[in-house]
């Protein structure tokens, strides 16, 4: 690993270079912005966004019917067995258009909705996750999106109509060196003399769909730019066919789970790329990333609760019909109460991936910290429920289908989804990298207003200019914090039983934006480096946005008829809130230091001796 490590970007170049791609300014309100300032903005997310469209909701039920048969008679466990998806397989998918679900008809596409996709996604997921990297991986992040995104004319209508007909495609970004900190990316282009073409080398690691993908979105370094008289490293995103001469798979990886997932080592030797198969522009390709991210990161959500459906399902017919102890082992309280979790949960993580898509689908909403928070809130979530349901399934749960199914029981694959599911608390953003992205956000709009005031690199004029700024922005905002309609016991009463869950939600988030900024007062600057406070803080906004989101669903539900989802809201905003005084209650980590000493301790061999004994899965000194 020491040969890679060489030359790794400095501290502050990985900073440049992530500040440099950031979405800098707020183009679109956003209620978790708000919500990390202390607003309690319901007005953002009620009534519930609904995606109306007859004409689209009868093609998107042909479709879903079309998919749900497929997946009916399909061999998941042979696909798992053999870790290959049969090419029968794929083309199936490819003429029920399953490959170009979001792209626009006159392209070839389906021309659905993302909420169409996104609930495709779940039912795949709730069967098969091989399937969904698959169909994901070349439609969430692959070419389809930052095309739709960022485009040429020309682009779209050259790349669509291929990609509508089944092309797969993939997103190159990952390497040994660079993954969260793409300052340490290597592979490299350089533009020819007249400017016609760039010549691409380097490696990509982790690279899904990468080794059947036919067309490939691929980031490399480009020459730096000069910003201030400074150097700053450029990325940009280049379209690349995946059977350009130079291009290898040197690699396909071998995971936990997702044993049919097509993830591979792409080695790129002198490839000749076109310069107007440059993505959006020039240096322009980190950015593209992030902003393709935000929506292709919804599809993860929207997976999860398939997948909590699915484990739920499980768990309530086995809760039935296992009997122990003279009766049916629901009936026990050590798992009815998981079951009733798991419901409960389960609605809350729909209830979030749906209302961040129908936001996306609203338009003109900065959907950034929402995505983040469902893609991170509804994966831990996720993994909690199949955990659960291995534990009531016992050791049914933990042997394998095809185990289950020689010995005549039914094959019901717990042990797989959970191999399957493992990987989406890393796929996208790991949960701690979602942390660090949505603290960072959360603060945006402090550190615009006060930092200069205590940044020890501002100049005097900018510092004077803080002190305006927070002359006029901080007192009345500070003392609003402690006055809000959460005081007011009629407040919210059009949700009935649920309102009192909105008041508590509406008086902690005014709280969140208050303990923030103390945390601010107390450690300025440092703060951003006391990431177990910030992420305390990201862990009451994602449980306060996933009780809003239960809450505000649940009412759109009674309104169409479905009163029954009113208990399952509350009963997930009951757990919700023990969670955030909890942390509320340990907001600064009274441990935190101790944690960290012993951490570094460990780290120098300090316990070294702890680890004597073992056998161990390094490999042996030689």
């Amino acid at each position: 690993m020491a040969e890679h490590s060489q030359g790794l970007a400095s501290e502050k170049e990985a900073r440049d270079v992530a500040e440099a791609a950031r979405e800098s300014e707020w183009v679109g309100p956003s209620f978790v912005r708000e919500m990390f300032l202390g607003r309690f903005r319901l007005d953002l997310i009620h009534p519930h966004p609904v995606h109306v469209d007859a004409e689209e909701a009868v093609r998107s039920g042909v479709f879903l019917a079309k998919l749900r048969a497929f997946l009916e008679r399909l061999d998941s466990d042979a696909i798992d067995r053999t870790g290959e998806i049969p090419e029968t397989v794929v083309q199936e998918l490819r003429d029920m258009g399953a490959f170009g679900i979001k792209i626009p008809t006159e392209y070839g596409g389906l021309g659905l909705s993302y909420t169409s996709y996104t609930r495709a996604m779940a039912m795949v997921t709730s069967k098969d996750g091989s399937l969904t990297a698959l169909l994901s991986a070349s439609q969430s992040i692959g070419l389809p999106q930052p095309l739709k995104l960022f485009g040429t004319p020309e682009q779209k209508q050259r790349y669509f109509p291929r990609l509508a007909r089944g092309a797969i495609s993939a997103f190159a970004l990952t390497e040994t060196d660079a993954g969260s900190d793409p300052a340490n990316m290597r592979t490299s282009a350089t533009p020819s003399e007249d400017g016609t073409y760039w010549t691409l080398s380097g490696e990509k690691l982790w690279c899904t769909n990468g080794t059947r993908a036919d067309l490939l979105v691929v980031m490399a370094r480009t020459p730096d730019a000069i910003v201030n008289g400074r150097k700053r490293k450029q990325i940009t995103a280049f379209i690349v066919e995946a059977n350009a001469p130079g291009i290898e798979v040197v690699h396909r990886c071998r995971f936990m789970g997702l044993k049919a997932i097509e993830n591979g080592v792409l080695r790129f030797t002198n490839v000749r790329v076109p310069s107007e198969n440059i993505l959006w522009g020039e240096g322009k390709g980190l950015k593209l990333a992030l902003t393709t991210l935000n929506t292709g990161r919804l599809t993860l959500p929207a997976s999860c609760a398939g997948t909590g459906k699915a484990a739920l399902q499980t768990a309530r017919t086995w809760g039935n019909e296992r009997v122990q102890w003279g009766q049916p082992i629901g009936k026990h309280e050590a798992v009815a109460q998981k079951i009733a979790l798991m419901a409960s949960n389960t609605f809350a993580m729909e209830s979030v991936a749906e209302l961040a898509v129908a936001l996306t689908e609203r338009g003109h909403y900065d959907i950034r910290l929402e995505a983040a928070i469902a893609k991170m809130w509804n994966t831990e979530a996720g993994w909690r429920i199949i955990d659960d349901t291995l534990q009531i399934r016992g050791g049914r749960g933990y042997e394998t289908a095809d185990s289950l199914r020689a010995r005549g029981e039914k094959p019901i694959p717990v042990e797989r989804a959970m191999r399957d599911f493992r990987i989406n608390l890393i796929f996208e953003g790991s949960s701690e990298i979602m942390r660090l992205f949505i603290a960072r956000e959360a603060v945006d709009h402090h550190f615009k207003t006060a930092f200069a005031l205590v940044d020890k690199d501002s100049s005097g004029a900018e510092k004077f200019s803080a002190l305006g700024r927070v002359a006029r922005f901080y007192p009345s905002w500070y003392l609003a914090r402690w006055i809000g309609r959460g005081v007011v016991p009629t407040s919210y009463a059009e949700f009935g039983s649920l309102a009192r869950h909105l008041r508590w939600a509406e008086r902690h988030t005014r709280k969140l934006g208050r303990t923030l900024f103390h945390a601010m007062v107390r450690f300025g600057p440092k703060l951003e480096r006391r990431q177990m406070v910030l992420f305390r803080a990201v862990d009451i906004g994602a449980d306060l946005f996933a009780m809003t989101a239960a809450c505000v669903r649940a009412k759109m539900l009674a309104e169409q008829g479905n009163a029954e989802a009113t208990e399952l809201a509350d009963l997930f905003c009951r757990e919700a809130r023990q969670r955030i005084n909890v942390n509320f209650d340990r907001f600064y980590g009274r441990n935190d230091r101790a944690m960290s000493r012993v951490s570094e301790r460990v780290l120098a061999g300090a316990h070294v001796w702890l680890e004597q004994g073992i056998v161990g899965m390094l490999e042996p000194p030689v």
